[in-house]
């Protein structure tokens, strides 16, 4: 059974940081692509930032233009972990925060998108106080 577990989130005040991970278990997502996705208070769901397998065996980093500059992605392909580092958070980066993680590289138009991945984990609170 696959699980995401995600660590990290809390309360801060704005322009602190924060660091989100999440660990997976039960296969392995090196191949593939795992980010991150938030969802405000009455909000949709949205892409905030992921990682995807190249052929040219890196991963290839990609970030939401709302956190670019503030936010950076890392993986870790032998432990199976992505992270997210917050930093000069702001009010509006509030939001439940949710790992993602797909066996597959999606293909670009569903990269961004909650289609594009089949594995979602629990979500943890980010809250930032103004």
């Amino acid at each position: 059974q696959v699980q995401l577990v995600e660590s990290g989130g809390g309360l801060v005040e704005a322009g602190g940081s924060l660091r989100l991970s999440c660990a997976a278990s039960g296969r392995t997502f090196a191949n593939g692509a795992m980010g991150w996705f938030r969802q405000a208070p009455g909000k949709e769901r949205e892409f905030v930032s992921t990682t995807r397998w190249n052929s040219g065996s890196v991963y290839d980093g990609y970030l939401a233009d709302s956190v670019k500059g503030r936010f950076t992605i890392s993986r870790d392909r032998a432990k199976n972990t992505v992270t997210l580092q917050m930093n000069r958070l702001k009010p509006e980066d509030t939001a439940v925060y949710y790992c993602a993680a797909d066996l597959t590289s999606p293909e670009s138009q569903v990269l961004f998108t909650t289609s594009g991945y089949e594995y979602w984990g629990q979500g943890t609170q980010v809250t930032v106080s103004s």
